[in-house]
């Protein structure tokens, strides 16, 4: 199976460097060494393996490469030096793609050393978009119960999938959280993430979680930042502007991984709504440089709707997840009414789609389906 994404990155290469950055094993390394299969002369080079490391640090590839894929790049010292070194040098014929964990992309920010000299590309896991545009068959229940991470998804049984999951997880902490950062205190982390894979969908205190876990506010923050920065999880924020006595400092929190929510079916489907509308933000900043962001609204007096779809900072749509309800959600409706936001409530299990002015009642696979990617 293909990525969408394939052709666009492979159009980038003859402007600038790629970087293909997002969670792990959402299939980068594989999409890298897929788009090498259109060059003729491609070197590709894991800075993990010994061999492979004093290539890079040497240079030593023909100089007749077309194509240069560097992975894992990130463990080196001074890396991004090194590229803006290799990028101002290199032949004209060279392309270069870098991916790797999500510390790339979290590096990539910081200073502009590399500034003017790469694309960014977030590959995530399968959607309901990307699972339609690939002509693939499509199982909402499957994407929910098992994400579209693509070894789960298309594992041949359910627990071949949660053997995979398994393996995930421990190897989230175990490595990549200790490769990322020093943590002490690795049961402190894992019970954090245990907490919150129950919280799904809910505004995350920092001092409730501290309590729980016995340990400080500003600790839970950076145990969450961490895991943030390594794409195992992402925080939506609530909007602000114009939303009178919106609460500021409450996240609520979301998996890439679908699966790995402890929740019940509502839970489960509106972490699955969360991963498809980011990933539809990131694909249309990426190819588009369309300034999308993903919010949700809630007042003091605890009125909410679950995301708030915003566009150069001004709201576009209002959107609202139920499992099976189709009655039109109050504080949904609520929110239309005072400022006059269109608004969608998606349901899973629905039998008739619905429209009441600007607010529609549709099928959740339905809309889902049609995002950009």
């Amino acid at each position: 199976m293909n990525r969408v994404q394939k052709q666009l990155i492979i159009n980038d290469l003859d402007k600038k460097m790629a970087f293909i950055v997002g969670p792990r094993q959402a299939g980068k390394t594989w999409l890298a060494k897929e788009i090498a299969k259109d060059f003729e002369r491609s070197v590709y080079l894991n800075f993990d393996n010994l061999q492979d490391r004093e290539q890079i640090l040497q240079q030593t590839w023909l100089s007749s490469t077309d194509l240069l894929i560097l992975d894992e790049l990130h463990k080196m010292s001074k890396w991004k030096d090194y590229l803006k070194g290799l990028y101002d040098t290199k032949p004209q014929h060279l392309k270069i793609i870098v991916t790797g964990s999500a510390r790339l992309d979290a590096f990539s920010h910081a200073g502009d050393s590399l500034a003017g000299r790469y694309f960014v590309h977030h590959l995530l896991p399968l959607s309901l978009a990307e699972l339609k545009q690939l002509k693939q068959p499509i199982d909402i229940d499957k994407l929910i119960e098992r994400s579209g991470f693509p070894e789960p998804y298309f594992s041949q049984t359910a627990v071949d999938a949660k053997r995979w999951r398994q393996e995930y997880i421990n190897s989230l902490i175990t490595v990549d959280v200790l490769d990322f950062e020093k943590i002490t205190n690795l049961n402190a982390m894992r019970l954090t993430l245990d907490l919150l894979r129950k919280r799904v969908g809910s505004p995350i205190s920092y001092k409730s979680i501290a309590e729980d876990v016995a340990i400080s506010p500003i600790t839970v923050k950076k145990y969450i930042n961490v895991l943030e920065a390594l794409y195992i999880v992402f925080r939506v924020t609530p909007y602000s502007n114009n939303i009178a006595r919106s609460i500021l400092k409450e996240p609520k929190i979301y998996f890439f991984d679908t699966g790995l929510v402890d929740g019940d079916n509502g839970a489960k489907l509106e972490n699955m709504i969360a991963v498809s509308l980011l990933k539809n933000n990131y694909a249309k900043r990426d190819y588009l440089a369309e300034d999308y962001r993903l919010h949700y609204l809630r007042t003091k007096d605890k009125k909410e709707v679950d995301f708030a779809l915003v566009k150069d900072n001004v709201i576009e749509t209002i959107i609202e997840s139920k499992h099976a309800n189709g009655d039109l959600s109050k504080p949904l409706h609520a929110f239309h009414s005072k400022y006059d936001l269109p608004a969608i409530q998606l349901v899973k299990e629905l039998k008739h789609e619905k429209e009441f002015g600007k607010i529609k009642i549709l099928r959740a696979q339905s809309f889902l389906e049609l995002l950009y990617l």
